[in-house]
């Protein structure tokens, strides 16, 4: 086992009856790192997390945090992780203050040491304003920023967050993301599961890709996009078009086309770039079909999600 991996899953699987929910996953993650899991919804992201932080208990497989196996040592695998789930799990009438003193005291920090903590953390997460607040006067950013502390008052090496900026504007995302970053320089290792690509690709250092149960991909964003070794034509179009452009484009290029009804997009794969971008152009000036965009850019981590999950992450969101 290597020392620098924070997080080794070898072989994991999780039958719930027939339902095979993981079939023989393996992953690591690398100490003081960002590591990615992506999927679309039902791929198995919970579940796994749900492995590793001790909650649920595999069919097979062995996994480890922070050298300690979550198997065999439950209890002593618990005091090297934090966890921060999908939904902000706290008390509409505690303060936020007293939220982090409570948390540190079900830790058995001492009382005097457990409100230095909490005070450390109210400020790091911006929230020394609203400290004696009830949380219930909360927005759900501070929400969410009060649930991560509670999941670093014991100071963890290995944090787990789940999917921690569903449903949040942008701009409070952006500051959680900064969060993340100044955990990482502080040497914390981080298992990040997200529904927001552009999430992924700003913080993970690698990724992993899951769909049905099963590993189908994984590498850096950049190795990924890399992976897919073309171009990208895209285009929206009316609803009532979509079906004759796909159908156009098939034809005139001899290879399937990705089509949205959701988003009313198409895409299609080009090693010739500007040329075949002008080629579709000129198709459907031929044809008629009014596009209401037409672009061309590098692979992003969408076109990656959509070639090995055949899903759109707008569609899988949706």
């Amino acid at each position: 086992m290597s020392k620098n991996s924070a997080i080794v899953v070898k072989n994991v699987s999780q039958y719930f009856g027939k339902v095979k929910a993981l079939d023989g996953i393996s992953i690591k993650a690398e100490r003081g790192k960002v590591t990615g899991l992506l999927g679309p919804n039902g791929a198995g992201k919970s579940t796994l997390i749900k492995v590793m932080t001790t909650l649920l208990k595999p069919t097979s497989g062995f996994v480890s945090v922070d050298g300690v196996d979550v198997i065999k040592h439950p209890v002593e695998a618990r005091r090297h992780i934090g966890l921060a789930g999908q939904f902000a799990a706290v008390d509409d009438f505690l303060t936020g203050r007293e939220t982090l003193e409570m948390v540190a005291r079900l830790y058995h920090i001492p009382k005097k040491v457990a409100q230095k903590r909490a005070a450390e953390l109210l400020e790091q997460l911006d929230l020394t304003d609203a400290a004696d607040r009830q949380t219930k006067t909360y927005s759900g950013g501070m929400r969410r920023r009060l649930d991560l502390g509670a999941s670093l008052v014991a100071t963890p090496k290995v944090l787990f967050l789940d999917e921690p900026t569903t449903g949040l504007d942008p701009r409070t995302r952006l500051q959680l993301w900064d969060i993340i970053r100044d955990l990482v320089s502080q040497g914390v290792t981080i298992l990040l599961t997200t529904q927001y690509l552009e999430e992924a690709d700003a913080l993970a250092d690698y990724m992993y890709v899951i769909d049905k149960g099963n590993l189908v991909i994984e590498g850096t964003a950049e190795a990924l996009k890399r992976s897919l070794g073309k171009d990208v034509i895209e285009l929206k179009v009316a609803k009532a078009q979509i079906g004759k452009t796909k159908t156009l484009l098939e034809k005139n290029f001899k290879q399937e086309v990705m089509d949205d009804d959701l988003t009313r997009r198409l895409s299609l794969r080009t090693k010739n770039g500007g040329d075949d971008l002008l080629k579709v152009a000129k198709a459907l000036k031929d044809a008629k079909i009014k596009a209401e965009e037409l672009s061309l850019h590098r692979p992003s981590l969408d076109d990656v999600f959509l070639e090995v999950t055949g899903k759109h992450q707008e569609e899988q969101q949706s």
